[in-house]
């Protein structure tokens, strides 16, 4: 099942990326994050041997 990829804006005017729970990154543009959040939805998301996944 995919993971919801969103994107939120903080207090500070900033905005965070998060996949499910998870913030992928932070402290971006508006800009800078729709373009994170649309290259990521574009690309499944890779098995992370340090996860364990």
């Amino acid at each position: 099942m995919s993971e919801l990829i969103r994107v939120k804006p903080t207090q500070d005017g900033t905005y965070t990326v998060y996949r499910g729970s998870l913030a992928l990154v932070a402290g971006l543009t508006r800009l800078q994050a729709e373009r994170y959040e649309a290259s990521i939805a574009r690309h499944p998301r890779a098995v992370s041997p340090v996860m364990g996944l």
